[in-house]
């Protein structure tokens, strides 16, 4: 052993004794929260005091209880002893998922890496060190659950040494080291990994934008923006805790598999509580019952049917028919008929929420017999203004003028009858258009009515027009680029007064709906003026593969920057075969000679085929639906249509033809599936490839 070897293991040992203090204090913290809960029980306190301290000490309790097994700290800055270093100079300071002290008032044992000081393990370079003389990171074997001897390597990166001329400074990005090249390509087995060892300088920017910031995030695959707004939601929740905590902060996803995939990514950075939901969570007022037709299913997604939805519910508004007379002790408070007219026209032109205009109207009703009181008597008690305002005469006189209202009425209403949608979607809809969206065979109610997934967004919009409801404080949406306007108007609601993180890449597009531009979704999303930033270089996907996809840009029609990959490794295959079955699972034995997952990815008809070929073959397989954190079974077999925002190691994609073919904008679709590929892309082909491909692969 040398000497250098032998001061290398000296230093792991003594960082492996450090964990085992920090592993020490943090098991102290967990159990001193569960004491916290039960001492807290015997302050003595106000009823509302003492259960507003118990929910926040049980709450504290749970989280700690909750909190993921995972290695403690990840890296360490060494500051400078020098001024620039400021208040840090000389101190030493580890950084970890969340902060770990043996005592409030003391220093911390590991900082959390949302801290302000924090920033600097991502920031500093060789160019701007920031005070920082040592930037150390520790390597942990896979999936280490923080037992000291997982610790296996580290490596320092001195930032105050000067490169030699010509030579790549230390530090700086696009240089990575051993270590965190080693982590960015680590094998994909079980969950989404968090990403917070090894974010970059530009994906932190990001990140640690204020809370009252509206962001676009437009990222070529392999970017990281979906780990970015993962990590922006836990850092806004460590910087402006009570803010979101009234509010809440919500994460959508495109569907079930993504959000299983994501599930592990914020507890393990020490935040737990955060809704995470696709958009059929969000407005699924009913279960999904009918499907509609593709025709049927664009228009409802248009945004034009805003327009057509409030002017059926405003059409329910009627003028009124006679003046209102209510008993009042030896009184007769009457109101003429005009003064009735101008009031409900008046709350028309408000433009408030439905149900808002209506009890308006009630009020400046009573507010007429209000004022014909203090002329007779002085002014009312609040008693006689209730007593009014709950008078048969005057609900009568609201209920005609104004009715009350459901989403599910209104809707069946012009779904249901062809006049009542003609009228509500005159000049709007096409008639081909109305025919298209209406029911063929109507229910004998709404009440019976089956609601398709388009029909719940639309009842989300008429939901919203009766009453507005109350936003998130933040929300993240990824895989935007797929959202329908109606679908973006919905979210738009729930974000309310807060912000919003968007991710996407125009180029993965889908639907038929898919954005071509960001400030037309924005537009949808009530942020036109949210910045786009894009991020357009990859650590994910090796090069081979990028360049592949990048040649499909141009068959996309959307304007996005061509992506480019910092990883040289990686393999890309092309088999021409007779029997694609076959040739896939030959291809899936060869993959399993490899370390990593395994996604086997077709057209949504051929998958049972080679799930049952691989089968027969003794491979067993998963579904997308129900991935296997553990990572026993490491082949997964999944449509096309479920591949987005998932990853493997190793993916054999079958008979890109017919991917293409099976939907519009089936181009998009595969640009997805070849991009899920982390190290090693196999193209299985009986069909003759898309000819973009065909140019590409030669």
């Amino acid at each position: 052993m040398t000497s250098l070897d032998a001061a290398l293991d000296a230093e792991l040992g003594r960082e492996r004794d450090y964990h085992e203090v920090c592993r020490e204090a943090m098991a102290a913290m967990v159990a001193g929260a569960a004491e916290h809960v039960v001492t807290g029980a015997d302050v003595s306190a106000s009823g509302a005091d003492a259960e507003a301290l118990g929910y926040t000490l049980r709450s504290r309790a749970k989280e700690m209880g909750e909190l993921a097994q995972t290695p403690l700290f990840f890296g360490r800055l060494d500051f400078a002893g020098t001024a620039a270093a400021g208040e840090h100079r000389g101190r030493r300071y580890h950084i970890g998922r969340r902060r770990i002290t043996t005592d409030l008032a003391a220093p911390p044992l590991v900082v959390d890496w949302r801290a302000p000081i924090s920033r600097a393990f991502y920031r500093a370079s060789a160019r701007d060190p920031q005070g920082v003389a040592v930037r150390r990171r520790f390597g942990w074997a896979p999936w280490s659950a923080g037992a000291a001897e997982d610790l296996t390597s580290l490596e320092d990166e001195h930032l105050d040494a000067r490169p030699a001329p010509g030579a790549s400074a230390p530090g700086t990005p696009g240089a990575p080291g051993t270590i965190l090249t080693g982590e960015l390509g680590r094998p994909r087995v079980g969950p989404m990994r968090d990403i917070v060892a090894t974010i970059q300088p530009e994906q932190d920017d990001l990140v640690r934008r204020d809370l009252t910031a509206s962001i676009c995030v437009q990222g070529a695959p392999g970017t990281g923006k979906t780990a970015v707004g993962l990590h922006r939601a836990a850092y806004l929740l460590y910087t402006h805790p009570q803010r979101l905590q009234r509010g809440g902060l919500l994460i959508v996803g495109p569907n079930r598999a993504f959000l299983h995939y994501i599930a592990e990514v914020l507890p393990a950075l020490g935040e737990t509580g955060i809704r995470q939901a696709t958009i059929d969570d969000e407005v699924g007022r009913h279960p999904i019952r009918a499907r509609d037709e593709p025709a049927a299913e664009v228009v409802k997604h248009d945004a034009r049917m805003a327009g057509v939805l409030r002017r059926a519910l405003y059409a329910r508004i009627a003028a009124p028919g006679e003046p209102v007379a209510v008993p009042d002790g030896s009184y007769r408070r009457r109101i003429a008929l005009e003064e009735l007219a101008e009031i409900v026209e008046r709350v028309r032109v408000e433009d408030t929420p439905y149900q808002v205009g209506r009890e308006r109207v009630r009020a400046r009703a009573v507010a007429v017999l209000q004022r014909q009181a203090e002329r007779n008597s002085g002014p009312p008690t609040g008693d006689w203004l209730r007593r009014m305002g709950r008078s048969k005469a005057v609900g009568g006189f609201v209920d005609r003028c104004w009715p009350q209202a459901g989403p599910e009425q209104v809707l069946a209403g012009i779904l249901a009858d062809p006049d009542a949608l003609a009228a509500a979607a005159d000049g709007i809809l096409t008639a081909d258009e109305q025919r298209a969206i209406g029911w063929a065979k109507p229910p004998r109610s709404w009440r019976g009515a089956r609601w398709s997934a388009a029909d719940l967004v639309l009842l989300d919009e008429v939901a919203g027009l009766i009453e507005r409801p109350a936003g998130y404080g933040h929300v993240v949406i990824d895989e935007a680029q797929d959202l329908s306007p109606m679908q973006c108007r919905a979210l738009a609601r729930r974000i309310g007064f807060g912000s919003v993180t968007v991710l996407g890449d125009l180029a993965q597009g889908t639907t038929p709906w898919s954005a071509r531009t960001w400030p037309e979704l924005l537009a949808h999303l009530g942020r036109p003026d949210a910045e786009v930033a894009p991020l357009t270089v990859g650590f994910r996907v090796p090069a081979v593969i990028v360049a592949l996809a990048n040649r499909l840009l141009a068959s996309l029609d959307v304007d996005v920057p061509a992506a480019r990959s910092l990883r040289e490794d990686g393999a890309l295959t092309v088999h021409e075969v007779a029997d694609p079955v076959a040739a896939t699972v030959g291809a899936v034995r060869a993959a399993l000679a490899h370390e990593g997952s395994i996604g086997v990815i077709a057209d949504g008809a051929g998958t049972e085929p080679l799930r049952a070929a691989l089968a027969e073959a003794g491979i067993a397989t998963g579904t997308a639906d129900t991935p296997d954190p553990t990572g026993a079974v490491r082949v997964t077999v999944l449509p096309a249509t479920l591949a987005k925002g998932l990853e493997y190691d190793h993916v054999v994609a079958v008979e890109p033809a017919a991917i293409v073919a099976a939907e519009a904008r089936g181009a998009g679709r595969l640009y997805v599936v070849l991009t899920r590929a982390v190290s090693r892309l196999d193209i299985v082909h009986s069909r003759p490839l898309p000819d973009v491909l065909r140019a590409a692969v030669g």
